[in-house]
C-alpha cells in the first residue's frame, strides 16, 4: 500500500480505536455506576413540602405560610396551553426521546462549536427532574453523566405524563414559587386552569433563569423570553398565527406582591396561622394543612374598602402634608432610567395607592414615573388635594417638585389623583351575635405597613361607647329608661376621681336640664352618665362590666368610668355589644372554623356555644331588651342618625368619642350582625376638633353594613316577660310615649323576689380573649387515641399589652 494512503488509514484506525476504547470505558462506567444510582422512591412516593393555606368560608385563598410556595396539580388538570408552552420552551421532543435528546445534544454541540463557546444546553425535562431531585447544579462531566443515567432510569420507571407532572410541580419559578400552579397564583392571582396563552408563555419562560426572566424584577427581559416561547409554539404548530398575534399584544397584569391573594384579609390569615401553630407547631409549614376561617370574601372586601375609605376621608379633611421624600435626579438620564425603578423599590405600594417619582411639576400639571415604567400626567381635579404644595411659596421640604416621592391613585372616574398614606390608623370587626363567628376583620390600614392588629391588640379608651354598660348596670339597681336625671354641670373632688378635681363637660358644651335616661343616652350626655354612675356606685359598676368580658383592672372604680376612661380592645367591644344584640348571652367570637389535613380530613374544629343556651346568660333578658330599645333611639334621634342612610329601622348602636377627640368609635348592630369601628393614632393624639364617633367611625360601619345587610329582612328583639308598661312624662309634663320597667321595680311590688343582680356572673364562663397565644396545659393535652373526632379549637389568650397612657 502506498505511503500516501497508509498514514490516513493509520489515523482513521487510531480514531476508531480511541472511540471504541472510549465507548468501552463509558460502558464499564455505566455498568458500575448504574447500580449505584439513588432509589427513585422520592419520585414514586412524591411528598413535597406543601405550605399552610388559609381560606375564607367560601373557598378563597387569603394566606400561605411556608418556605416553599407550592400547590400540587395533577397532569390531567394542567391546561393544554401550559403543557405546550413548557414543551416549546424546554423540550419539544419530550414524548419521543428516551430521557436524553440525542438530536438536541448534537444541535447544542454544533451551536456551541460554531459560536466559539457554550451557547446552548441540551437538558431534557427528564434530566431537569433528575437534577432537581438528586443532583447539584455544578457544571462537571461527572454530574452530567449521572444526570443522563438518572434520566434513563427515570424514563424506565415512570410514564411520560408522570415525569411531566413531577416537573410541573417541582420546578422553581421565582418569587418563592415552586411549580406552575403556585406560580400562576403568585404572578397572576389565578388558578392554573384559568391562565391564557400570553400568561402561559410567560410562565414557561421562567425555568431557564427565574431571576433574569422574572416579570416582577425584570419585566423587559421577561417579555423578550415570552415572545421567544410564543415563536416556538407557532413554529411547532401549537398555536395559530391569529393566536400568536393576539398573545403578543396582550397586556399582562402581574402581581408585584406575592402575598396579594385577591382578598385583603392579611390580619385574618395571620390570626389563623397563630391558631394553627398553637395546635400543630412547626409542622404546619410543610404538611399542606388548610385553615378554613369564618369570613366571606364579599363581606371582608366590604370591611376593607370601607375602613380605607374612612381613613382616606379623615386624612383629606386635614390636608396634604407634602412629599413623602426626595431623590437626587442629577444622575437620571432619561424618563425610563433604571435608577428610577431602583428608587421605587424602597417605597411599597399600598393596594391602589401607588408610589411615584415626580419627573416635572408645575401648578397646572404633574408628570410622574410609576413602578414598571408607566409615566402618568396628573391635571385638574387630580391636583386639588395637593395644590398648596405646588406653590413656589410652599415649604421646600414638602413641595412637589422634580425628584419628589408622591402617592397617586385612580378615582371612580379612572382619573389619577394625588393622595397620601394616612397617618391615623383604624380597625373594623364584625361577627354573628348568635354564635360569635367573625364575618369580617381588618386590623389596620395596611398589614404590610403595620402588622399590629388593632382589633385584638389595641387597648384604647372607649369613651361614650362605654355608656350603655353603665346604663345596663343601673337597670339592675331599679332605674328604667324613663328615669329622670339632671343634665347640669358638676365638679368631682379629687377623692372621687382618684387623682385630682374634675370638672367634666358635655361634648357639645350644652346642658338641657332634667331628662330621661333614654334621651340622655341618645344624646350622649356626659352629665347624665356621671350622675347615674355616682348613684349606683363605682365599685358595683366595675364588677358588673366584667359580665360583658371587660377587665376590671382596666376600669378603675372612679366616676371617670362613666365616660369610658378605661381601656378596651375592639374585640372586647364586639363581645360586649353582642350581648345586647342577642338578648343577654355571652358568646365567644372565633375566626377559625376548621383545620384540615392535605386530604381534607378534619383535624380540629370550633364548636361554638350558641345564644339561647341559658348557661351563657350574663344579663337579664329584660335588661337586654331595654338597652336594645335605647340603642335604637341613638340611631333614630341621637348621635348616630347618619346610619338612617341605610333605610332600616332595626339598627342600634352607640357612638364613642374620648376626651379631646383622641379616639373615635361606633359600636352597633342589627340582630344578625354586630360591627365595631375605631379610628385613632398609634401614639395617641388629637384627631381634630369635630372628629367624633358619629363623624369619623360611623361611616365605616355604614359602609360595611350596606353590604352585609343586603337582602336581610328587618328583625327586632321579642319583648320578654316581666316588663310592665308605664306612661312616662317628660320633665315638662308632656307624655313621653310608652315605656317599660321591671315588674318588681314598680312602687308596691313584692320586693322579696330574687334580685336580677344575682344573674350568673362571668366567673362561670371561660376566659375570652382574641389573639392567639400559648394555650393552657389542659387544652394542649391530646385527645384519647380512641376518640377519632376532630379536636376543638380553643380560644387562645393574648400576651398582656399595656394600656395607653391617656388622660380623660
Amino acid at each position: 500500500m502506498s505511503p500516501i494512503f497508509r498514514w490516513p488509514l493509520y489515523l482513521l484506525l487510531l480514531l476508531v480505536g480511541t472511540i471504541a476504547a472510549g465507548m468501552a470505558l463509558l460502558g464499564i462506567i455505566v455498568v458500575l455506576a448504574y447500580p449505584q444510582l439513588p432509589s427513585l422512591e422520592v419520585l414514586t412516593d412524591y411528598q413535597p413540602k406543601i405550605p399552610l393555606r388559609v381560606y375564607t368560608a367560601d373557598g378563597y385563598l387569603i394566606g400561605e405560610f411556608g418556605e416553599e410556595r407550592r400547590a400540587l396539580v395533577r397532569i390531567s388538570e394542567v391546561p393544554d396551553v401550559m403543557k405546550q408552552a413548557i414543551l416549546a420552551a424546554e423540550d419539544e421532543r419530550f414524548y419521543t426521546h428516551g430521557g436524553v435528546d440525542t438530536l438536541g445534544v448534537l444541535r447544542a454541540a454544533y451551536s456551541n462549536f460554531i459560536g466559539g463557546g457554550k451557547r446552548q444546553g441540551a437538558s431534557t425535562i427528564t434530566m431537569q427532574v433528575a437534577r432537581n431531585f438528586f443532583l447539584s447544579r455544578e457544571k462537571t462531566i461527572t454530574r452530567k453523566l449521572y444526570e443522563a443515567l438518572l434520566a434513563f432510569k427515570i424514563e424506565h420507571s415512570l410514564s411520560k405524563d408522570e415525569i411531566l407532572q413531577l416537573y410541573i410541580n417541582q420546578i422553581y419559578l421565582g418569587q418563592r414559587a415552586y411549580g406552575f400552579s403556585s406560580a400562576a397564583q403568585i404572578y397572576y392571582g389565578k388558578a392554573l386552569k384559568n391562565i391564557n396563552l400570553a400568561e402561559a408563555a410567560m410562565l414557561a419562560g421562567l425555568p431557564k433563569a427565574p431571576s433574569s426572566f422574572n416579570p416582577v424584577a425584570n419585566p423587559k427581559r421577561a417579555k423578550q423570553r415570552q415572545l421567544y416561547v410564543l415563536r416556538r409554539m407557532l413554529t411547532l404548530n401549537y398555536i395559530s398565527e391569529d393566536a400568536y398575534a393576539e398573545a403578543q399584544n396582550t397586556i399582562l397584569t402581574v402581581k408585584r406582591d406575592y402575598n396579594d391573594f385577591g382578598v385583603h384579609a392579611e390580619f385574618v390569615a395571620e390570626m389563623a396561622r397563630q391558631i394553627a401553630y398553637e395546635q400543630f407547631q412547626d409542622s404546619i409549614y410543610s404538611r399542606g394543612l388548610k385553615v378554613i376561617t369564618t369570613i366571606t370574601k364579599a363581606e371582608q372586601e366590604a370591611a376593607y374598602n370601607s375602613l380605607r375609605k374612612g381613613l382616606f376621608d379623615y386624612d383629606r379633611r386635614h390636608g396634604y402634608r407634602g412629599a413623602e421624600g426626595y431623590i437626587d435626579m442629577q444622575a437620571i438620564q432619561t424618563d425610563q432610567d433604571e435608577a428610577l425603578e431602583e428608587v421605587l423599590a424602597n417605597y411599597e405600594d399600598s393596594d391602589d395607592l401607588r408610589a411615584a417619582v415626580v419627573l416635572n411639576a408645575k401648578p397646572g400639571s404633574v408628570r410622574a414615573y410609576l413602578r414598571g415604567g408607566e409615566i402618568v400626567q396628573i391635571t385638574g381635579d387630580g391636583l386639588k388635594f395637593a395644590s398648596r404644595m405646588l406653590d413656589e411659596k410652599s415649604p421646600p421640604n414638602k413641595r412637589i417638585r422634580r425628584g419628589a416621592i408622591i402617592r397617586i391613585y385612580k378615582d371612580g372616574k379612572q382619573q389619577w389623583q394625588i393622595g397620601q398614606m394616612p397617618d391615623a390608623e383604624g380597625a373594623f370587626v364584625a361577627a354573628s351575635p348568635i354564635d360569635g363567628a367573625i364575618r369580617a376583620l381588618v386590623g389596620g390600614f395596611d398589614f404590610n405597613r403595620n402588622k399590629f392588629n388593632h382589633v385584638t391588640q389595641a387597648w384604647r379608651q372607649p369613651g361614650s361607647s362605654f355608656k350603655p354598660f353603665i346604663y345596663s348596670a343601673a337597670l339592675e339597681k331599679g332605674y328604667s329608661p324613663s328615669s329622670v336625671l339632671s343634665d347640669e354641670p358638676i365638679v368631682i373632688s379629687a377623692a372621687e376621681t382618684g387623682s385630682r378635681a374634675w370638672e367634666p363637660k358635655n361634648y357639645d358644651g350644652k346642658y338641657d336640664g332634667p331628662m330621661s335616661l333614654r334621651m340622655g343616652l341618645a344624646k350622649s350626655k356626659n352629665m347624665i352618665s356621671i350622675h347615674l354612675l355616682k348613684s349606683i356606685g363605682t365599685q358595683y359598676a366595675q364588677d358588673y362590666i366584667t359580665r360583658f368580658g371587660f377587665d376590671a383592672d382596666k376600669h378603675p372604680p372612679y366616676l371617670t368610668m362613666a365616660l369610658g376612661s378605661g381601656a378596651v380592645t375592639p374585640w372586647q367591644q364586639l363581645t360586649a355589644y353582642a350581648i345586647f344584640a342577642n338578648g343577654g348571652y355571652r358568646i365567644t367570637p372565633f375566626i377559625v372554623r376548621q383545620i384540615l389535613d392535605d386530604k381534607d380530613n378534619v383535624l380540629a374544629e370550633t364548636r361554638p356555644a350558641v345564644a339561647g343556651d341559658e348557661t351563657l346568660r350574663v344579663i337579664d333578658a329584660r335588661n337586654a331588651y331595654l338597652i336594645d330599645s335605647m340603642l335604637h333611639d341613638v340611631v333614630r334621634r341621637g348621635t348616630a342618625t347618619k346610619a338612617l342612610a341605610l333605610k332600616r329601622s332595626d339598627l342600634a348602636g352607640k357612638t364613642g368619642t374620648t376626651n379631646d377627640y383622641v379616639d373615635a368609635w361606633f359600636c352597633g348592630y342589627q340582630p344578625t350582625v354586630v360591627g365595631i369601628s375605631w379610628i385613632g393614632f398609634d401614639q395617641p393624639k388629637r384627631l381634630g376638633s369635630g372628629e367624633t364617633g358619629g363623624t369619623t367611625a360611623l361611616p365605616i360601619w355604614i359602609g360595611f353594613m350596606e353590604k352585609a345587610l343586603q337582602g336581610v329582612p328587618e328583625n327586632f328583639m321579642e319583648q320578654p316577660e316581666g316588663l310592665v308598661a308605664i306612661d312616662p312624662k317628660d320633665p315638662s309634663g308632656k307624655p313621653g310615649g310608652r315605656e317599660y320597667i321591671y315588674a318588681e321595680d314598680l312602687p308596691g311590688a313584692n320586693e322579696s323576689s330574687s334580685s336580677t343582680e344575682e344573674t350568673s356572673g362571668s366567673s362561670l364562663l371561660p376566659s375570652l380573649f382574641p389573639a392567639p397565644a400559648p394555650l393552657p396545659e389542659k387544652q394542649q393535652t391530646p385527645a384519647p387515641v380512641q376518640d377519632a373526632r376532630p379536636k376543638p379549637i380553643p380560644v387562645p389568650t393574648p400576651p398582656p399589652i399595656p394600656s395607653p397612657a391617656q388622660k380623660h
